[in-house]
């Protein structure tokens, strides 16, 4: 009985990439900054999440020497994934307030 085995592809090769999205050169001053946080927090929890999904990948498929990557993988991706929610709720928490003041 002879067997050929064709090895499993990643899925990340099937998905079309994540284009950067275009920085407008002039940006006003207010938010700015406020905005490039947060999109750096945004790219930080997809890349984590990537990596946990490559390395799950590779674990699964036999690929990957040391197991242990795979629960510092997903330790990173959970850390960045609860500094995003904190940060969203404080923003929202000074916007709510910043609402109240009567002026």
């Amino acid at each position: 009985m002879n067997m050929n085995f064709q090895q499993i592809s990643p899925l990340w090769g099937s998905f079309p990439a994540r284009e950067a999205q275009p920085v407008e050169k002039k940006r006003a001053a207010e938010g700015s900054v406020f905005a490039d946080i947060f999109q750096s927090l945004v790219n930080n929890v997809r890349e984590s999440e990537d990596d946990v999904a490559k390395k799950e990948y590779l674990l699964s498929t036999g690929q990957l020497d040391n197991p242990a990557e795979l629960n510092i993988a997903l330790y990173k991706a959970d850390v960045s994934m609860q500094l995003f929610v904190q940060l969203r709720e404080k923003a929202l928490n000074a916007y709510n307030e910043i609402s109240r003041i009567s002026l």
